[in-house]
C-alpha cells in the first residue's frame, strides 16, 4: 500500500506595512528566537516586527515566495507578463538590456 500524501500548508511571507520587511516563515526570525517553519499566525501575540517595532497588525499577506507579483485581478491582463514570477521578469528584463548592449557595441564593427 501507498502511503497517504502528506500535504504540507503555503508558507506565506508577511510584509510590513511600516519598514517593509517581509517575515518568512522558511527563515523564521532570529532576533526573537523565533525558529523555522513558524507560520505567521502561530508567531504570540506580543511579537514585533524586528526592524520597526511594529505591532503584529501591521503586517499584511503577500503570499508564498516565487509566486507572480501584483494584484490578483491584474494577472490575466497585459502579453503574459503579469503571470511571471519577480525572477522571471527580472531575467526577462536584464536579458533585453543585455542584448540591446550586444547590438549597439556591435555597430562599431560596421565600416
Amino acid at each position: 500500500m501507498s502511503e497517504p500524501a502528506v500535504e504540507t500548508p503555503v508558507l506565506d511571507r508577511y510584509e510590513c506595512r511600516a519598514c517593509g520587511y517581509v517575515y518568512e516563515p522558511e527563515k523564521g526570525d532570529d532576533k526573537h528566537d523565533i525558529p523555522s517553519g513558524v507560520l505567521f499566525a502561530e508567531l504570540p501575540i506580543n511579537w514585533r516586527c524586528p526592524v520597526c517595532s511594529a505591532k503584529k497588525t501591521a503586517f499584511a499577506n503577500i503570499g508564498p515566495a516565487g509566486t507572480a507579483s501584483g494584484f490578483k485581478e491584474n494577472l490575466g491582463y497585459g502579453l503574459g507578463v503579469n503571470n511571471l514570477t519577480p525572477t522571471q521578469k527580472n531575467i526577462l528584463i536584464f536579458g533585453a538590456l543585455a542584448l540591446g548592449f550586444l547590438f549597439f557595441i556591435s555597430l562599431y564593427g560596421l565600416q
